[in-house]
């Protein structure tokens, strides 16, 4: 894809990874668009970086999905490129009373919202890439976060049929595959001896200047390569104790 002279949505834009895209895509000369349920939050991205576009949208909900789109193509028709960045995850076991509820928005936020997006947006003519955000746990689950890892797992084998199936309307798709970065995904300090949101991203834009489409960092590079002996491995060495 090219890096400049977009103009970019980002779902799930004021924090972590989607705000690290967001900054980034700034620097490379692109407009961009972010959307998030907190207006609070919203508002300080905007503060941060004035240029940037912001719009609020609880993605849970299908009609406030469709308002979005319908917003973006009344002011925003010529936007080039789609991020399903945002996501949800629950440190929970299906013992939990609330296992049920907390599944259920993990399925909302982590499959339907990004599939029904995505078949919204492509019906701009101007679109011309889908950039989707899954996980190294897509390879090889951690079973504090199983509804997690299971929505990440299924939006890879999405992903990459949608290559395949977008191959005739010249959409590219580019996969974002992180592995545990210093977020507050899970909960605030979960993930704080991980690697910075900062260092992933400035590996992932190198790899699109390289025009990959299968974008890694560190143990989520490792697992993509990895055998089916070694994902075992690895899935037991996460669950020993």
């Amino acid at each position: 894809m090219d890096l400049s002279n977009n103009k970019i949505l980002i779902t799930g834009g004021a924090s972590g990874i989607g705000l690290g895209l967001a900054e980034r895509f700034i620097q490379e000369n692109n407009t961009v668009i972010i959307c998030g349920r907190r207006a609070s939050l919203l508002e300080e991205v905007k503060a941060k970086f004035p240029s940037i576009i912001t719009k609020v949208c609880d993605l849970s909900s299908e009609e406030e999905r469709i308002a979005l789109f319908e917003w973006i193509k009344e002011n925003h028709p010529d936007l080039t490129v789609l991020v399903n960045n945002a996501g949800i995850q629950n440190w929970m076991t299906i013992t939990d009373a609330d296992f049920y509820e907390n599944m259920k928005n993990e399925l909302t936020t982590n499959i339907e919202a990004p599939l029904h997006l995505t078949s919204l947006f492509i019906q701009l003519p101007s679109l011309k890439t889908v950039m989707n955000t899954t996980s190294g746990l897509a390879f090889s689950p951690f079973a504090k976060v199983p509804v997690y890892s299971a929505t990440k797992a299924f939006f890879r084998s999405f992903t990459l049929s949608l290559r395949h199936l977008l191959k005739e309307k010249n959409i590219e798709v580019v996969e974002i595959i992180p592995p545990a970065l210093n977020t507050d995904l899970g909960g605030i300090g979960l993930h704080d001896a991980h690697p910075s949101v900062s260092s992933f991203i400035e590996s992932i834009f190198e790899q699109l200047k390289e025009g990959k489409q299968e974008l890694t960092f560190g143990t989520s590079e490792t697992r993509l390569n990895a055998s089916a002996e070694e994902l075992r491995n690895h899935f037991n060495a996460m669950h020993s104790n």
